[in-house]
């Protein structure tokens, strides 16, 4: 997968999330958990950006670790939200699986960049 691909990947995740967001009622527990996965989403794909623009090997493994971090984050949050929102499920499940494959490809990333620093 290139480097264009996984970001487009990345800002599409924030983008659904944001719509995902922008659906659910409003009261107090969902305002909370929106906000805080709506941001850890959108932060995975601009730190993906960062590290795309790292200044040095070690540089972008700490910037795709925060990647990791992120995409961890924001799936922690979909599954609070599908547990308050059921009725979502299904557009919640989407998402959470779309996390999740990205989730993986940053951890092999930085497993064979991690590697490749040990060569």
């Amino acid at each position: 997968m290139t480097k264009e691909i996984l970001m487009h990947r990345l800002k599409q995740y924030a983008l659904d999330y944001a719509k995902l967001v922008l659906r659910l009622p409003y009261n107090i527990v969902n305002k909370n958990y929106a906000d805080q996965g709506n941001r850890s989403a959108s932060s995975s794909a601009a730190n993906y950006r960062a590290a795309c623009r790292a200044k040095s090997h070690a540089d972008f493994i700490n910037k795709f670790k925060i990647v990791e971090e992120e995409l961890d984050e924001s799936t922690f949050f979909l599954e609070m939200i599908v547990e308050l929102n059921p009725s979502f499920g299904e557009s919640i499940n989407l998402l959470h699986k779309e996390g999740d494959e990205l989730l993986a490809i940053i951890v092999a990333s930085l497993k064979t960049l991690r590697s490749r620093k040990s060569e």
